[in-house]
């Protein structure tokens, strides 16, 4: 039970969408269950949204607030001032923790309140939790995570029926997996606001959006796909975390996985994370990654814990320098002239910025060129695109060469990528 506290717990909920609407109907249904477990029963006493409600009425008549309005203004003004009132606050919205984190952080602290955020990243998949309660003495090495559903379910319906990308986002959007306006998801932007959360939680260090590095999958093809099955590989898009050098690098992009990779068999609309320690190996959390009932239901856990509240988020105490040239395996696509003495002047050109070649694919397409699908052992990313940037200058290239990072079977540090 929360300390100093008796009777009714008031929740004020600002916005009422998709899952401002389902939290509300969920909260009236468990009212009971949140009662036997906290010794309070929660209670809505208002409601925000463009047409109606107050927010100076809602925040004087609630004991915390829910933000599930989305975006930065008013949202970052109203939490501020309902933590600056004393009020607990929990909130789904990721973009706003991404860009403001640490100023609210800080602000839960000074005022003594909770900021619970769990809703903001992987739906129900409660890595928030684990982050910071589970593992709070393990020292990350890496984070992989598949942290948008609608990316993952388009990428599942081009590797499984064949479709391409503009047919399987249509079928994403009729399914209510992609919004109208899919933006955000597709070009990696909202992967990487949550992974600038994960990354702040997992190695306590400040991260900005802006300073994650991210790709989408707009460009991505069903010949892609059917490349990666001749090639025993799977695609997803990825969400990277990692110590590199003493630094930190945080990206998201498409990425090819051995089948044996946790995140490898993650389908549809679901979201995973792999957390590596060396102290635990490894740990794989997975579950439906959006919809409004199961935000919801995130979103009633977080206001769980606040009525019985734990510490809130520290401060950082390290300040890792942000490392943009990582070490990987990466899957090259090619297309050049067929003709002898290519694939040596390639391999030559590759070798001169010590990146080698463990596995190749070539077929023609007609009209004497010659598609090459190639795996490349572990290299600085640096030392690739400076090789690519001098292919993609030959005569004989006929498009821009393109790369993908390839993570192993198992990415446990000390064990390496394949």
């Amino acid at each position: 039970m929360a300390s100093g506290m008796s009777g009714p717990f008031r929740v004020g909920l600002l916005g009422h969408g998709t899952v401002g609407s389902a939290f509300a109907e969920l909260l009236a249904e468990r009212a009971g269950q949140v009662e036997a477990i906290t010794g309070l029963r929660p209670d809505l006493v208002g409601v925000l949204t463009r047409s109606r409600g107050d927010f100076e009425d809602i925040l004087e008549r609630s004991d915390l607030i829910v933000e599930v309005m989305g975006g930065l203004d008013p949202a970052r003004d109203y939490v501020l001032r309902a933590m600056a009132a004393g009020r607990h606050v929990v909130t789904a919205n990721k973009q706003l923790l991404s860009q403001h984190g640490e100023e609210l952080w800080a602000a839960a602290r000074e005022h003594g309140v909770q900021l619970r955020f769990e809703a903001a990243v992987a739906g129900v998949v409660p890595v928030i939790r684990v982050l910071q309660e589970s593992l709070a003495g393990a020292p990350v090495d890496r984070l992989h995570g598949i942290v948008n559903g609608t990316t993952n379910f388009i990428l599942t319906q081009m590797a499984e029926t064949g479709a391409s990308y503009k047919e399987a986002l249509a079928e994403a959007q009729r399914l209510g997996y992609a919004e109208a306006d899919p933006t955000e998801d597709v070009n990696g932007k909202d992967a990487a606001a949550k992974m600038a959360i994960l990354a702040r939680l997992a190695f306590n260090t400040p991260v900005h959006i802006d300073q994650v590095r991210c790709e989408g999958i707009e460009h991505l093809t069903a010949d892609d796909m059917a490349y990666a099955r001749e090639l025993g590989l799977g695609l997803k898009l990825i969400g990277t975390a990692e110590r590199i050098d003493g630094g930190l690098s945080v990206r998201v992009h498409p990425a090819f996985l051995y089948g044996a990779h946790p995140l490898a068999s993650v389908s549809g609309p679901f979201n995973a994370v792999t957390i590596e320690s060396s102290t635990i190996t490894e740990i794989t959390l997975s579950g439906p990654g959006a919809g409004g009932p199961q935000t919801a239901s995130a979103v009633l856990g977080d206001v769980i814990s606040a009525m019985i509240p734990p510490a809130s988020t520290p401060p950082a105490t390290d300040h890792l320098e942000i490392v943009s040239d990582v070490e990987s395996a990466f899957y090259l696509h090619l297309e050049v002239a067929d003709r002898p003495g290519v694939l040596a002047d390639l391999a030559w050109r590759l070798a001169a910025h010590e990146v080698s070649v463990a596995r190749l694919v070539q077929h023609e397409t007609g009209e004497g060129t010659a598609a090459l699908h190639v795996v490349l052992h572990e290299c600085r990313s640096g030392e690739l695109g400076a090789a690519l940037a001098e292919i993609a200058q030959l005569p004989e290239t006929r498009q821009r060469p393109t790369a993908l990072p390839v993570i192993s079977d198992r990415g446990v540090p000390g064990l390496g990528w394949a």
